[in-house]
């Protein structure tokens, strides 16, 4: 690998687009009411919301290359490199914990797993890889924890159950979920969870095949070249996924299934790859400086990314937490007394929902724009 710059504004761009739509699909006005596009698909199948997580690890494996990984080529301490992401690994994790603990504070039966918790572990799990490995054993092993997750979801029997069935809380991972996590799992289902731990193994490959696109963007070749090569691989994974999804394993992102895996891989190739090539590899600089201009929104949010997404969704608590009493004497959320106005609003219970998400994103950006200006990142 050279001497690739350490930040990307295209980069920045991409991680603060992921990071404003995962902020608007979690804090809808009403969870009745959405758009279909900012909901999870009901089980097998993926909405645009579907795309926002594996993005959000491949931008993670795409930073570890051009950070961890050229550190550790240009000859720095390998394990004190470790050391310092094991660290910012249990910092995330128990920020995700923290936030499943608000505000019941109950140890007994708060969830474990979480978005927060999955980056860790992806963050932790792949930071050796990044330091020791080179991009042949990387993709060696990505294929290897792919053919084993297929293995077990497949033909490893469920007691009771039996083998290969992929129908909520009946498949293998849930049944690991349930042995190693029961009580403290999803509460919307009790028997399995999004986050749970065997499939953290695909979801782990997502954030490894962000770090291979990272070494495409680390090595000595022209940048329009390395546009040509994302473009292209993106293409080659929606034909990969958008297969297996018929032969294999039906494209679900509660399962991370390797159909799902590979598709959101390819989605997110295509989309980072056309971010690249707008702000960094466009060889008119007249377009790269337009593109910046409307990319500085996505920058801004990019530079705290973690920061915002985990402030979100504690304020998002606290406005169901906070009660309020009311003239007739019983008590309302602070978050429906806000969304009380926008609800009333003529413009339909989806469109009012989508306002709501809205302006609490633009509050979210607000936070993040001051920060900018004051200089403030924090490195979590």
């Amino acid at each position: 690998m050279h001497d690739a710059p350490v930040r990307l504004t295209s980069l920045d761009a991409f991680r603060g687009f992921t990071i404003a739509a995962m902020v608007l699909v979690n804090n809808p006005g009403d969870w009745g009411n959405l758009h279909a596009q900012l909901a999870h698909a009901k089980w097998n199948g993926w909405t645009f919301t579907d795309c926002i997580f594996p993005f959000f690890l491949f931008i993670g494996g795409v930073a570890m290359t051009l950070s961890l990984g050229r550190l550790a080529a240009s000859g720095a301490d390998k394990p004190r490199l470790l050391l310092k992401l094991a660290k910012r690994a249990a910092l995330i994790f128990l920020i995700g914990f923290l936030l499943n603990y608000i505000p019941r504070f109950d140890l007994d039966t708060v969830r474990i797993p979480g978005v927060l918790q999955r980056i860790a572990l992806c963050t932790l799990l792949a930071a050796p890889l990044v330091v020791y490995l080179g991009w042949r054993a990387q993709l060696a092993v990505v294929t290897a924890l792919l053919a084993l997750y297929s293995v077990l979801m497949l033909w490893v029997p469920v007691p009771g159950i039996g083998a290969g069935v992929l129908e909520p809380g009946q498949d293998f991972g849930a049944y690991i979920d349930r042995m190693l996590l029961d009580g403290h799992m999803w509460v919307q289902s009790k028997t399995w969870d999004p986050e749970g731990l065997v499939s953290t193994i695909p979801a782990l490959c997502s954030q490894l095949f962000g770090v291979l696109a990272g070494r495409v963007l680390a090595a000595n070749l022209p940048r329009i070249e390395q546009t040509v090569w994302m473009l292209f691989a993106g293409l080659v994974f929606l034909a990969l996924g958008s297969s297996l999804d018929a032969v294999l394993m039906p494209i679900n992102k509660s399962l991370w299934t390797v159909s799902y895996c590979l598709l959101m891989t390819g989605w997110a190739l295509l989309a980072f790859g056309i971010f690249y090539w707008l702000l960094d590899a466009n060889p008119y600089a007249i377009v790269r400086e337009r593109a910046a201009v409307w990319a500085r929104p996505f920058v801004i949010y990019g530079m705290n990314a973690l920061f915002i997404f985990a402030l979100s969704g504690l304020i998002a608590k606290m406005l169901g937490f906070i009660k309020l009493a009311q003239p007739d004497g019983s008590q309302l959320s602070l978050g429906r007394m806000l969304y009380a106005p926008i609800k009333a609003l003529p413009l339909g219970a989806a469109n009012n929902s989508l306002i709501y998400a809205i302006l609490f994103n633009a509050c979210m950006f607000a936070i993040a724009y001051f920060m900018w200006r004051k200089r403030w990142f924090v490195k979590v």
